[in-house]
């Protein structure tokens, strides 16, 4: 096949109309599409509600126990009377 030949049969296939698609194909792929949606936003929302859940945690906890305070020295006793 030559080039022309070859060419022709490119544009011709590209002039072609597309080809279609069963109905009954594009509404499974429509539903298929709306769960997987559906299931990655109830994911997504499950995955803020966690990383909610354990900010709360922590600012509670840290509110109890105040991690960033030093705890006494318990090495050496206090002075007492001199």
């Amino acid at each position: 096949m030559n080039r022309s030949a070859r060419e022709a049969t490119v544009r011709h296939m590209m002039e072609r109309t597309s080809p279609r698609v069963p109905p009954e194909l594009y509404a499974d792929a429509v539903r298929r599409g709306g769960r997987l949606l559906r299931r990655r936003a109830a994911a997504r929302r499950l995955l803020w509600l966690l990383l909610c859940a354990a900010c709360v945690a922590f600012t509670v906890w840290a509110a109890r126990v105040h991690p960033w305070v030093e705890p006494p020295s318990q090495t050496t006793p206090p002075l007492t009377g001199w």
